[in-house]
Order: C-alpha cells, then structure tokens, then sequence
C-alpha cells in the first residue's frame, strides 16, 4: 500500500504589507520633521555669518574711504553707492543687497548719528527681525541693538556707527 502524503507548498509572498508601508512612511515624516528644522537653522546662521563679514568689509571701506579723502561718508538712497566709495568696494556686490535681504545704505546727519553704514530693510526681498540682527550684531559688535557701534536706527534700519 502506498501512502500519499500532501505536501503544502508553502508559497512566500514577496510584497509589502500595508502595515510595513504605514511604518516605513512614518518613519520618513519623522525623519523630515528633524532634518527641516536643521537645515533651516544651518541656513540662518549662515546668512547671519555672511551680514556679519559683509558689515566689517564695507566698515573697513568706509573707514578707508574716510581717512584717504578727509571726508566723511557721503549720505545715499537706500541701495545706492555712495559717491566714491565704489573705488574701495565691488560695486556689484553693494548692489546686490545684503545677505539677509534689504539693501545697503548710508547716513550723514541722521537717526541721530554723523556718520553710519549699514542695512536698510526698504520692502525688497526679505525682512529680517530683531532677533536675526540681535545674532549679526553679537558677531560685529556687543549683541545690543541699542548700544555700541552696531545700532538698529529706525524699525527698518540696522547700522554701523562710523563717527556718533
């Protein structure tokens, strides 16, 4: 007598569960929501480094400028160049803007100040807040918008003082 025996062949189903799917995507959302934070942090400070570098070159052209002419800075429109002072920049890179957006400028004789250069956030391309030029003038000066050579002006104007 022969005996049969059923075997089962167990067939193994190479697709993904649902629940498998459910998880993995989970994990990736997880993995986004830190990573987004992150780089928009690293974004920020790098752009808070750039104002920062840009301040102290166009401090150093200006102070240039001043002590080679016996002329104080010339007062421009808000993303001008001052008259002159394209000799000791890259006129281009003034014309630009800054790094944070908004547009370079300079003051004679106002905002109570003889003398400044700085950053005139006039409507073009972003705004930054007191807390992003808080960080730019921790790295330029003593990290106090109301006191020392760094000052916030007026509501949308961030300044080196170059003579009070």
């Amino acid at each position: 007598m022969t005996t049969r025996t059923h075997s089962r062949s167990t067939r193994f189903n190479s697709a993904f569960t649902l629940v498998e799917l459910l998880i993995v995507v989970a994990i990736l959302g997880i993995l986004a929501a830190i990573a987004v934070p992150s780089t928009s942090s690293a974004a920020e400070d790098s752009a808070v480094s750039a104002v920062a570098m840009e301040l102290k070159n166009y401090q150093s052209a200006a102070s240039q400028y001043m002590v080679l002419t016996g002329n104080l800075l010339p007062d421009s429109a808000s993303g001008a160049i001052p008259a002159g002072l394209e000799t000791f920049i890259r006129p281009a890179m003034w014309l630009d803007g800054t790094a944070a957006g908004g547009v370079w400028d300079t003051e004679l004789n106002s905002f109570g100040v003889t003398s400044a250069i700085g950053i005139h956030f006039n409507g073009t391309g972003t705004t930054r807040d007191d807390g992003f030029m808080t960080r730019v003038d921790a790295l330029v000066d003593d990290g106090d918008l109301s006191t020392g050579l760094f000052q916030k002006l007026a509501a949308d104007r961030y300044y080196i003082i170059l003579v009070p």
